[in-house]
């Protein structure tokens, strides 16, 4: 996805017109944020989705080689645009989102199929809901066929999503919004999201990770009665896009190349990593690399 980003004084309301100060056009779309942030913290990553034959196509794969990804299983077509997000960031950091997915609605299951070398060689297959839903569910039987760890991101929601995809996930990692449409449930407080996890679990899924902004995240599995609650670190936001990207991007890092840190330890660097980028503008251009990371998140424990 495209990011095309106004910055307002504050949210326009419906039917309303208001005066932005800046504008700029930046990489985005889930799967690839969460590739960048993943390569950026130092995992080598690959990118399975499609562009169309556009400027902003061939610009997002020039993006990718420039950060280290693997586009080998990325294609390029024809028969649509590549996919744009319309982003309005007002002055407290909060955003507005509207996505037109173009040719991330082409990938298929074929695609998937092409790519099951390097599914089955990978450690963890992330996905996402802005390709179709039949895509994402392929890849996740693929990868657990080949015992990787499997993580759905699944945004944006849908209410009517095939129950059959959550049994393939190891972690479902919805934020609270996402979480309401998915189960129905009002995500107001802890406890309504402990509610919505344990609804999760009962839909066939190992695990739960619900992002839940300033407040953090808390985890949730099958042999657990209540959740794990991480807090994030209160700062003040710059902008908050692309935040739970970089949480999920961040998570499948530490779980494929530091596995000896564990669930709840890995969950907190991701809270770190993600606080660290609400204090940029943007959303990959807020992502930190290695190298600008305190050393204490790169630290593997024994």
């Amino acid at each position: 996805m495209t990011d095309l980003v106004s910055r307002v004084p504050r949210l326009p309301n419906a039917g309303e017109t208001i005066h932005g100060s800046t504008f700029t056009i930046g990489f985005g779309g889930k799967g690839a944020n969460q590739c960048v942030i993943a390569s950026r913290l130092g995992a080598k990553s690959a990118m399975v989705g499609k562009v169309g034959s556009d400027s902003f196509g061939q610009n997002y794969l020039q993006n990718l080689k420039d950060n280290n990804i693997n586009i080998d299983h990325l294609g390029v077509t024809s028969e649509a645009s590549t996919g744009v997000a319309p982003i309005a960031v007002n002055d407290k950091g909060e955003n507005s989102i509207v996505i037109v997915a173009g040719a991330n609605l082409l990938l298929s299951v074929d695609d998937v199929q092409r790519a099951s070398m390097l599914i089955s060689k990978s450690k963890v297959l992330v996905c996402q809901l802005e390709t179709r839903p039949e895509t994402s569910l392929a890849a996740l039987k693929l990868a657990r066929q080949n015992g990787i760890l499997t993580i759905l991101n699944p945004a944006p929601a849908v209410p009517d999503l095939d129950t059959a995809i959550y049994k393939f996930c190891d972690i479902i990692c919805p934020n609270e919004t996402e979480a309401e449409v998915l189960t129905g449930q009002s995500v107001k407080s802890l406890e309504d999201a402990s509610s919505a996890a344990h609804h999760f679990l009962s839909l066939g899924c190992s695990s739960v990770v619900m992002t839940l902004g300033e407040r953090g995240v808390i985890y949730l599995r099958a042999d657990m009665t209540e959740p794990i609650h991480i807090p994030a670190t209160r700062v003040t936001p710059v902008d908050t896009t692309g935040a739970g990207d970089a949480f999920v991007g961040a998570l499948a890092f530490y779980l494929s190349t530091m596995p000896k840190l564990g669930i709840e330890e890995s969950m907190r660097r991701a809270c770190a990593v993600a606080t660290i980028s609400v204090q940029a503008s943007g959303t990959q251009t807020s992502y930190p690399y290695r190298n600008q990371l305190p050393t204490a998140l790169l630290e593997e424990q024994q």
